[in-house]
């Protein structure tokens, strides 16, 4: 009985010290790429304790959710406010991160003014311009060496892959793109800067995205790579599209992997991709789990992040980051996209700051190859 009694004592004891020694993702993916995750101001700012101990234990590499986009950080004409802007850098710089820029361009989250004169009326191209460069110049100039990478421009293509008729494309036309792209390097000749996109594993946006920066790049305008931004569910994207997407992504720059989340609910009649806009309204068929992941779904969403992760490392060379859209589920922005109201659970780690099987599933992988 004493026997029995100590044998059980030890395994428990070696379980215990395995678990408390176990690998961190930063620590897991230490040799491959980055693993990052984007930040809320809760987290920066440090009033979520737990939430900043958790990204400071974890990631190597952090994203704003907000605080850098146009109506945050330059809501009026005359105005920039930098606050929160100025602590979410100071954050990654405090604990050594590679600190990424989220967005410079984008056609959402973008205050009216920046496309109207002071009676409502379309500015004119040069005018937009102007505004352009002075906006990019400012935001990158003051963090010149300390971000380290700009998502440029966000979200310019439409599904087909042809460019999306946003303000920036009608009033400017499409070399938008390149002086967006001019005015970031100018503004910090060192940082890396990216086209930034969602559903690029579908093959007509993806090709899209691949003309866009060849001519981009055939203009010696400098784009060091393609993010994709990895909003995906349990059957999206196919492994065979994740791979065609990383092989020709890495023909012209880095790969990076911007936004990673694996939803788990069911979707609006077929509804995919990350449009902000879209709103559906809450049924109680679309928001099966309020109490709880079965743990069936927790194995299904487990084993997808482990056949994705298991891409990304047959990939590393070509990949240079991964970041999670978030931190824990209470965090994510699935919660209220593109069905407000509903509990979702997408991330690695759960509403009390703890891991997932998803995590260990993650976690493994690593430990295999």
């Amino acid at each position: 009985m004493l026997k029995k009694f100590c044998t059980s004592f030890f395994l428990i004891v070696i379980l215990t010290l395995n678990l408390s020694a176990q690998a961190t993702l930063k620590e897991a993916f230490k040799k491959d790429f980055l693993i990052g995750a984007a930040l809320n101001s809760n987290q920066f700012n440090e009033r979520d304790k737990n939430g900043a101990e958790l990204v400071k234990k974890q990631f190597n590499c952090i994203s704003p959710e907000n605080v850098l986009k146009w109506q945050s950080i330059h809501p009026t004409k005359d105005k920039y406010n930098f606050s929160d802007a100025d602590k979410y850098v100071e954050f990654g710089l405090k604990n050594n991160m590679f600190i990424i820029g989220h967005t410079l361009v984008w056609h959402n989250q973008t205050p009216k003014w920046v496309f109207e004169d002071d009676k409502g009326n379309p500015v004119s191209r040069d005018e937009l311009l102007n505004r352009m460069r002075d906006h990019i110049h400012t935001v990158v100039g003051r963090y010149k060496g300390k971000v380290r990478g700009w998502d440029v421009v966000n979200e310019a293509l439409n599904e087909d892959g042809t460019l999306r008729q946003s303000p920036w494309m009608k009033i400017i036309g499409e070399d938008y793109l390149a002086k967006a792209f001019q005015f970031a390097h100018e503004a910090d000749p060192d940082a890396e800067l990216y086209y930034n996109d969602y559903s690029l594993e579908n093959e007509a946006k993806r090709n899209g995205a691949i003309n866009l920066v060849k001519k981009l790049q055939a203009q010696k305008i400098k784009v060091t790579g393609i993010g994709t931004q990895g909003h995906w569910n349990l059957e999206f994207p196919k492994i065979e599209q994740l791979e065609t997407t990383i092989k020709e992504f890495a023909k012209l720059g880095k790969v990076m992997v911007t936004e990673l989340d694996i939803d788990v609910l069911p979707s609006p009649n077929g509804f995919s991709g990350a449009e902000i806009t879209a709103n559906f309204e809450l049924q109680e068929k679309l928001n099966p789990y309020k109490k709880g992941l079965p743990e069936e779904i927790q194995q299904q969403q487990a084993n997808r992040y482990g056949e994705i992760f298991k891409v990304f490392l047959k990939f590393k060379k070509n990949i240079s980051r991964i970041t999670f859209w978030g931190v824990t589920d209470g965090d994510s922005w699935k919660n209220g996209f593109p069905v407000r109201g509903r509990t979702n659970y997408p991330l690695l780690f759960d509403r009390e700051w703890k891991p997932k099987l998803a995590y260990n599933s993650v976690i493994q992988i690593t430990e295999k190859n």
